[in-house]
């Protein structure tokens, strides 16, 4: 029997083209961005050494981790009691409450962007009704920094903590919580013994997908940062695009590629990730 003639060899003739496009369109890129970090200016790992020897490197990177993980945290807070709000919510006020996550989505991230920018500016909404309401006596620094940038990437990333809780939450049984109630558990007790424990895994899958998101963050922290607080991102299209640095630039952005990886390895070993994000259904 001819290798076409087995059960199954078909297949592979199917899943050809996309595999291609995936080698031509993704893989032969990064293999092409690793090659220039150990070949730019002059072949080595010189610019390997920056990430243990150049302060302004260490700084970016550091800088990056801390902007990263607050906006986990604050995403993941926020994302969990709209999460819990919407699955306790009736079947009318669901449907109004995914409405309000997903609209946010489909408003480009370049407006929402400028409008944090137009609320938390010195002369701002934000600033001015703090002044008249004679909280503040003069304008505070909301942007142009690192706390403004928290605030546009949380704002951004939310829905995105929302929907990976929402559809663990949604698949508790409602009769557990029924039962724990019936043997006398306060909703105290039945949310923290019954519900969190259910709900765990929608929010290791929500921490995940919200840590690698932030980590490539470009358009938010350029703007709502002003160039005085960089991140990876904007630190690579400085060096690749202003400074006319491959190497500096390539080894970062492979740095990002690996964090990535290691990120996604380390959490499939604490949860099953294909049946958390639907593809080991």
């Amino acid at each position: 029997m001819t290798a076409a003639g087995r059960p199954g060899a078909g297949w592979w003739w199917l899943i050809l083209p996309a595999f291609l496009l995936l080698v031509v369109f993704y893989v032969a890129p990064i293999l092409q961005v690793l090659a220039i970090s150990v070949t730019e200016p002059e072949p080595g790992l010189g610019n390997y050494e920056r990430l243990f020897t150049s302060g302004a490197v260490q700084r970016v990177i550091v800088t990056t981790l801390r902007i990263c993980l607050i906006t986990t945290v604050l995403a993941l807070l926020l994302g969990y009691a709209i999460a819990y709000a919407i699955t306790l919510a009736s079947p009318r006020a669901r449907g109004w409450w995914i409405l309000a996550v997903l609209v946010p989505l489909w408003i480009s991230v370049l407006v929402r962007a400028f409008a944090w920018v137009t609320l938390l500016r010195r002369q701002g909404l934000v600033n001015n009704t703090l002044m008249e309401a004679g909280i503040i006596s003069e304008p505070l620094p909301l942007v142009w920094n690192e706390f403004g940038i928290v605030v546009g990437m949380v704002h951004y990333m939310v829905p995105f903590a929302v929907l990976p809780m929402l559809a663990s939450m949604r698949e508790i049984d409602p009769r557990l919580l029924a039962a724990a109630r019936g043997l006398g558990g306060s909703r105290g007790q039945v949310f923290r013994r019954v519900f969190l424990p259910l709900s765990m895994p929608g929010v290791i899958a929500a921490a995940v997908l919200v840590f690698i998101f932030t980590l490539g963050f470009y358009i938010t922290p350029a703007i709502l940062g002003g160039g005085k607080t960089l991140m990876v991102a904007e630190w690579i299209g400085l060096q690749i695009l202003d400074l006319i640095r491959w190497g500096l630039g390539t080894m970062m952005a492979t740095m990002l590629v690996v964090a990535i990886l290691v990120t996604l390895a380390v959490f499939s070993r604490i949860v099953d990730l294909r049946r958390i994000f639907g593809a080991g259904a």
